[in-house]
């Protein structure tokens, strides 16, 4: 078995917000890559050179396909003859169950490609063992071959933050690992290309624990620090005082912020991943993971909560109140809405009759939910409005507007700093 390396084939199933970024890499690095996605609409603005991806500009896109080493395509013929495979499709949930249906899709598809010497490596999060469980099997018969002997698998989670623009698919740490030692050694001959630091573990089940772990840890943080921002509220305490005091312990302490409810690709899925599995297979719950669900959960409808009582002490109903939420997206300075407790903010603040306009650059417009008007931000619409809610803070948005023209604000995010906003 051999490693990928020199300028092979690499190919990338999904071209999201994972995926793209990772083909993108893999072109600056030499090899040639195809992105396949069977959205043929992706397909098309990538081919234009249109990147809907916030992580990977128009230029770059440009640049990738002008190198004539990157390929878009919702074909798998041209995955042939490829050296090493990227899967990075969705893993949703569906009932609250893990959805790995594209996952066996793009397994399926890929296996008849698969060479002596080919490497697959999954990057989709997903529970311990899915790997070698499911995975491998279906690599397996589609191929003819045998994993570990004939062909390379592998594991390394994806670790992209969008939007973050200090710690980007290149330089943040890589986890990796295969499905024995040969595999690990080809899994880290193809990400050492791609990555500055790879990080090797012992099996595959562990690294789809890593994870989990990373994500878990974040999902149980932000909800403790949601439930504190309700009791403080209710005792008469500042919560983001007491943040700001508790940060400044340089040990033993690490800072999260309270918010409208978590959402992306990540948190609102990954920690159930580990619970259905614990579940599924110890037959117990995870009692921090299900409490912090119900917490993060809950909060859109605080939220919501929170809107109407401030209506209410201007004499105002929601029914036919205009609403103007500042960011539709999960989080500042991307246009993801996978998730987003903006949706479900919108969806409870139409159900009680309410009109709902969204500020929001960086969303396209089509991504609002049906009854949800995007709008310019300007001093007649915040005139108009008879409350502002600002949910994701974007950069490019003008809160000294915001501040000076709206009189009735409600700050999810502790990002306005004018006396009469209103915070979680």
């Amino acid at each position: 078995m051999t490693a990928a390396c020199g300028q092979d084939k690499l190919v990338v199933i999904g071209q999201g917000y994972v995926g793209l970024p990772i083909a993108m890499r893999a072109v600056e690095t030499g090899f040639s890559v195809v992105g396949i996605d069977l959205d043929a609409s992706r397909v098309s603005s990538l081919r234009e050179a249109r990147s809907y991806v916030g992580d990977v500009p128009d230029d770059e896109l440009a640049a990738a396909l002008e190198s004539g080493r990157y390929h878009p395509s919702k074909c798998y013929a041209d995955a042939k003859d490829f050296t090493a495979a990227i899967i990075a499709v969705p893993t949703p949930l569906t009932s609250g169950v893990p959805d790995l249906s594209f996952v066996e899709a793009a397994a399926a598809a890929i296996a008849p490609h698969i060479r002596r010497g080919s490497l697959v490596v999954l990057e989709s999060t997903t529970y311990p063992g899915t790997t070698e469980e499911l995975l491998v099997p279906l690599l397996e018969q589609g191929s003819e071959l045998v994993a570990g002997v004939d062909f390379a698998v592998g594991y390394s989670p994806e670790r992209i933050d969008p939007g973050n623009t200090r710690w980007t698919f290149a330089n943040t740490p890589k986890v990796i690992s295969g499905v024995n030692a040969s595999s690990l050694c080809a899994v880290e001959a193809l990400y050492s290309r791609l990555v500055g630091t790879t990080v090797a573990v012992s099996s595959t089940k562990e690294a789809e624990f890593t994870k989990l772990l990373e994500n878990t840890f974040r999902h149980v943080n932000i909800a403790l620090v949601n439930e504190i921002t309700l009791f403080a509220r209710q005792l008469g305490v500042d919560v983001w005082k007491v943040i700001d005091a508790a940060s400044t312990k340089p040990f033993g302490y690490m800072r999260f912020t309270p918010g409208p409810g978590v959402g992306g690709h990540c948190l609102p899925v990954d920690p159930t991943y580990l619970s259905w599995r614990v579940r599924h297979e110890l037959h117990r719950p995870f009692r921090f993971v299900e409490l912090a669900n119900e917490i993060n959960d809950t909060m859109p409808d605080h939220v919501v909560k929170r809107i109407c009582t401030a209506l209410s002490r201007r004499g105002k109903d929601l029914a036919d109140s205009v609403v103007v939420l500042l960011g539709l997206a999960y989080k500042a300075n991307t246009g993801d809405v996978r998730g987003s407790p903006a949706l479900r903010i919108a969806e409870l603040l139409m159900a009680l009759g309410a009109r709902i306009e969204v500020v929001d650059s960086h969303v396209e417009p089509h991504r609002c939910p049906p009854g949800v008007k995007p709008i310019e931000l300007s001093e007649d619409a915040l005139r108009l409005a008879d409350i502002v809610v600002l949910l994701a803070d974007h950069d490019d948005v003008d809160y000294p507007l915001v501040e000076r023209v709206a009189d009735c604000v409600l700050d999810t995010r502790h990002r306005l700093t004018a006396a009469h906003v209103e915070y979680l």
